[in-house]
């Protein structure tokens, strides 16, 4: 009887999105802004894609590594947002368990690969400022690409695990999630069992798909500052530090906001915190990430320009 009954509270029901925002003037406003935000993010990280694509002298360590960033960022951000929208303009807020599953799959499998695919990107900026004669060796196309492999196969490794273990427990009561997507700690309050086990698990896996990149990441830029401080023209430091500091910007709000969600236990949360912290990371980062890096990046502009020139001509000649 209890098999079937935890079968019942956990599979036969939906999960209600409480969501973010209610129908007051300033939610609205607020929700409008929001939209505005995933356009940018998904036209900024769709065009990076298909520059870096389109381009061959783009078809580099570094921007194969940036192009993976801009397709994580891609994937993450249509992870929320549509089902959010659609959820807020239709009013309805539910969500099947199989919706929820999935968000919780592909923004676990999402934020574990980005935070090795920055680390990643780390190493490639060391390589090329502290060893540029060996560029070619030690980042040669085939390590990178096993890099981005990585990343990925990680990533989905660690959501494979995490959407087992969430949805094997019992979930009963208030079906409410609150929060605006299935996030795996919202989720975890609504179980009728106890999920200490579970949150000291996450933890650990905290440490190692957060901290362990930092690491990297952090050995990385001292070897790297360690390097420009010894450049002996200005121009080459201005230059060397032009193409670490867009980098470092990205690490920095990246990281920062996703230890502030999964480094702390379930019991010490604020669902208006968490909601505020999450919509930074899965919907102002994604956008922030492609003009970051297109802004400051004279090839990029180059490329984008280039390929503005190029329809203008296949305007002309049709």
């Amino acid at each position: 009887i209890n098999i079937i009954e935890w079968y019942n509270h956990t599979f036969n029901s939906n999960f209600i999105l409480l969501g973010i925002f209610d129908h007051s003037p300033t939610h609205i406003f607020l929700f409008s802004l929001v939209l505005g935000i995933f356009i940018v993010a998904f036209m900024g990280n769709t065009i990076m894609v298909l520059l870096i694509y389109l381009d061959t002298q783009l078809h580099t360590p570094m921007y194969l590594l940036l192009s993976q960033l801009s397709l994580m960022d891609l994937m993450l951000i249509c992870t929320t947002v549509p089902k959010m929208t659609f959820n807020y303009l239709s009013g309805k807020k539910s969500i099947s368990l199989a919706g929820c599953g999935t968000q919780i799959f592909l923004y676990v499998s999402l934020l574990g690969a980005e935070c090795f695919l920055l680390a990643a990107m780390a190493y490639d900026r060391y390589v090329a400022i502290c060893h540029p004669l060996r560029y070619s060796i030690l980042m040669s196309q085939k390590i990178c690409c096993l890099m981005a492999v990585y990343s990925w196969v990680i990533g989905s490794f660690d959501g494979i695990i995490v959407i087992v273990v969430a949805l094997s427990f019992p979930y009963c009561g208030s079906r409410e999630i609150p929060h605006f997507f299935c996030d795996v700690p919202a989720l975890l309050t609504l179980s009728c069992t106890n999920t200490l086990l579970f949150e000291r698990l996450m933890f650990i896996c905290c440490i190692i798909m957060l901290l362990l990149p930092v690491a990297v990441i952090i050995a990385s830029y001292i070897r790297v500052i360690m390097a420009i401080i010894r450049i002996g023209s200005g121009e080459g430091r201005c230059k060397a530090f032009a193409t670490c500091s867009s980098h470092l910007m990205v690490v920095g709000m990246y990281y920062g906001a996703a230890m502030f969600i999964y480094m702390q236990p379930v019991s010490d949360r604020s669902p208006t915190q968490d909601k505020m912290v999450s919509a930074f990371y899965t919907i102002l980062t994604p956008m922030l990430n492609p003009l970051i890096y297109s802004l400051r990046n004279k090839e990029v502009a180059r490329a984008f320009m280039k390929v503005l020139v190029k329809g203008k001509s296949g305007e002309q000649i049709a």
